[in-house]
């Protein structure tokens, strides 16, 4: 259903890009978001964005992520700037939406992002 790709190891201050592609079998999307999980963490949320448009970020990343939605391509973006070696986790696209008509949250599989000192 979703598939995440853009992670990697990156030094402190580069920037990534991470992508979420969103099945076309997926509707009724409500909205979208990136979580994190960093080893022996609890997962959390980083950014969200509602089918409006509206978004939303975490204290520990705002004004250097950002979340976005492309429409054509059917994914939901984050652009990261300015990585810290904290923002080191796995990161996981989630989508809350109807898939086979059942209503929920739906995760990706995750992507390794790495910030090094």
């Amino acid at each position: 259903q979703l598939v995440e790709s853009g992670g990697g190891l990156v030094q402190a201050g580069g920037s990534l890009r991470l992508s979420c592609a969103i099945s076309r079998s997926m509707h009724s999307i409500r909205s979208m978001g990136w979580h994190r999980q960093a080893p022996g963490q609890q997962r959390e949320l980083v950014a969200t964005i509602t089918n409006s448009g509206s978004t939303s970020y975490s204290d520990s990343v705002k004004g250097r992520f950002t979340i976005s939605r492309d429409n054509t391509k059917n994914t939901v973006d984050l652009q990261m700037n300015s990585l810290k070696p904290e923002d080191t986790a796995v990161y996981y696209c989630r989508v809350n939406g109807n898939s086979s008509c059942r209503p929920g949250d739906y995760w990706g599989q995750g992507t390794q992002v790495t910030g090094s000192s």
